[in-house]
């Protein structure tokens, strides 16, 4: 078996017995929920029995996680975008793109509870351009102070104190790309038809 494939399987008993344990499960109460024997799922957890499909697939749904999280499955290349949100101050950014420098792309999605207080606008390095698409956001940019609605979108030079939040009581979700060495965003726009001579 591939060295990759095979260190994958044999991290699953270790994994298995993590979630057990994280959840606070005995071998029993997962025996019932899966139909699986006790004795097969402390030699699986044990690593001492190999795991096969059949025995994964139960163990995952009953765990709440998938498959891939189970084995830990090395990347296949799929197209999809596995989103890891990160919170910070009461906010939830989700990258949406994976690679160190240039432009940077951002789901961002602001509960009415996170920015509760007169705003704290910040500057620092870049350029920024946000396009709103649930909620009303209120951006304090400079001495303006504005409200985007779905569809709305806006641009500026980060160096200049800025703040987002909620315009009113409902979450606000837009996103945001973002460029540290303040690089623009490019659009490009289908040329004017030329009037015939």
């Amino acid at each position: 078996m591939d060295g990759e494939f095979g260190n994958a399987l044999e991290a699953v008993g270790p994994r298995l017995r993590a979630l057990r344990k994280q959840r606070e499960t005995t071998l029993s109460e997962l025996s019932e929920t899966t139909g699986i024997s006790v004795s097969t799922l402390s030699r699986l957890e044990s690593g001492s029995r190999k795991p096969t499909l059949e025995l994964l697939l139960p163990l995952a749904k009953a765990h709440g996680v998938t498959l891939d999280e189970l084995v830990d499955a090395p990347p296949t290349g799929d197209p999809r975008v596995h989103l890891r949100p990160v919170s910070r101050g009461g906010m939830t950014m989700l990258p949406l793109t994976r690679r160190a420098g240039g432009i940077q792309a951002y789901k961002l999605i602001i509960p009415p509870s996170a920015r509760r207080g007169e705003p704290d606008p910040q500057s620092h390095e870049g350029y920024e351009w946000l396009y709103v698409l649930n909620g009303r956001l209120r951006m304090v940019l400079g001495e303006h102070d504005l409200v985007l609605s779905p569809g709305e979108a806006a641009e500026f030079d980060t160096r200049v104190p800025h703040w987002f939040g909620p315009a009113d009581d409902q979450t606000v979700e837009f996103l945001s790309l973002f460029g540290k060495q303040g690089e623009r965003a490019h659009l490009r726009a289908k040329p004017k038809d030329r009037p015939t001579p």
